[in-house]
């Protein structure tokens, strides 16, 4: 197979890796920032796509995040791509705890339904096994999409800002750099020639 390793992991090496991964914790980051900044779109529509990925990551709609970003994407004009890496990159495992968390506590507070669920339980797993939306919705859903709003609204303007100041300075040094480039190669075409 190819990319396989000559000596396969151990026990213990993979234990470690599960730990600590081999090549660091930022790799995973670095890669899809630099996905972003790399994308052959202008900084509006790069950081349009993005948003919406990070808009759509807090509502509690976990099977149509992709679905609804490129909708929201398509109509504002944005880039698909960067729609679908916002997605991953802010809706995953390790951040769906904390967003349900923080949409189901805003929600709540939004609702005034603080002092009404005192006491109160709610079997979820009786009611995902039933999957009756419409008792669904009440105690889970419709505070969990009530609270996203607020938290969903500030981290996309504010992501969709940083997003285009940063593609728009990226694509402007890259452009310089192949300007200077060009400008080399031309000033001196004897350089580039080869040799026989």
């Amino acid at each position: 197979m190819l990319f396989r390793r000559r000596k396969p992991a151990g026990y213990k090496e993979k234990l470690r890796e599960l730990v600590w991964p081999r090549k660091g914790f930022l790799r995973p980051p670095k890669y899809l920032m630099m996905r972003i900044l790399r994308l052959t779109a202008s900084p509006h529509a790069v950081a349009v796509g993005v948003a919406a990925g990070v808009f759509v990551s807090w509502t509690p709609f976990i099977g149509v995040h992709f679905v609804m970003a490129f909708v929201i994407t398509y109509f504002l004009s944005g880039n698909m791509v960067a729609a679908a890496l916002g997605c991953a990159a802010f809706g995953n495992p390790l951040t769906y705890p904390f967003i349900w968390g923080i949409t189901w506590e805003v929600g709540h507070l939004l609702l005034s339904r603080q002092d009404q669920m005192a006491g109160q339980t709610i079997d979820l797993a009786e009611l995902f096994h039933k999957l009756h939306f419409i008792e669904l919705w009440k105690p889970v859903l419709e505070p969990m999409l009530i609270g996203a709003i607020p938290p969903a609204a500030v981290t996309s303007v504010a992501l969709y800002v940083l997003t285009f100041y940063t593609v728009r300075g990226f694509q402007a040094r890259r452009r310089a750099r192949l300007v200077e480039r060009a400008r080399l190669r031309l000033a001196d075409p004897a350089a580039e020639m080869p040799t026989v």
